[in-house]
């Protein structure tokens, strides 16, 4: 087995854990594979292991990849910011979009994916840290961005997204998860149209097992499973 293999197999035997110790079921925890910055050799190799869902955070890189590998089983994810100007080049084969924070973006894609009659999946990121270097909208923006997306024929907003202080301190991060999953609840209540929440995106290699047992349905791991990143 090789040694992407192995760490995929580890990362869902911790999620396995962490849902049986929250009473949940682990098929309700998608893993996303954060592949950014990685050779295409390592994704067709988590692939062969498994994995369909693979997360990038850069447009460019995104676009590369999925235009070099056209496997159709596979889940392409944009999990990094966004740029209007870059929507376009991702709205032919990307599946899943996290980090929406402004009515704008979804307008775009709107735009962009009825030209070729697709429908996206999007998840809309809210900042649940308070911090200045985080995307995200804020909490009492995403009322807003979720009346203006029910009425929309190509966009489905299925979910939030979160992501955590970047702390060893587990009672921050959970408090800040447990914000996402009070604003999916308030929200999901009002679903109609395009707006369907069913998915909540938080949590990464440090954090996955608190944000599993705050109610989690995708976890977003890149170094438990390629090891670190190649920057530069």
């Amino acid at each position: 087995m090789s040694d992407i293999c192995s760490n995929i197999e580890k990362v869902n035997q911790r999620i396995i854990t962490a849902c049986e110790e929250a009473g949940r079921n682990p098929n309700d925890v998608h893993l996303v594979a954060i592949s950014k910055t990685k050779p295409l050799d390592d994704i067709k190799e988590a692939f062969d292991c498994g994995q369909l869902h693979f997360g990038e955070n850069r447009a460019k890189e995104l676009q590369d990849k999925m235009d070099t590998y056209k496997n159709p089983d596979i889940q392409w994810h944009m999990v990094g910011n966004l740029q209007t100007n870059k929507i376009k080049y991702m709205v032919e084969r990307v599946n899943w979009i996290h980090s929406i924070e402004k009515p704008k973006y979804l307008q775009e894609i709107e735009k962009r994916a009825g030209r070729i009659d697709r429908v996206i999946n999007t998840l809309v990121q809210v900042n649940i840290s308070d911090e200045d270097q985080k995307s995200g909208c804020t909490p009492d923006k995403l009322e807003k961005i979720l009346d203006g997306a029910r009425s929309l024929n190509h966009v489905r907003v299925r979910g939030l997204m979160g992501m955590a202080t970047f702390t060893d301190d587990m009672d921050v991060v959970r408090d800040e998860f447990k914000l996402l999953k009070e604003l999916f609840d308030k929200h999901a209540e009002n679903n109609e149209g395009s707006v369907q929440l069913e998915h909540l995106s938080m949590g990464m290699t440090n954090d996955m097992e608190v944000a599993i047992e705050e109610g989690s349905t995708m976890v977003r791991v890149g170094r438990a499973i390629f090891g670190e990143r190649n920057y530069g």
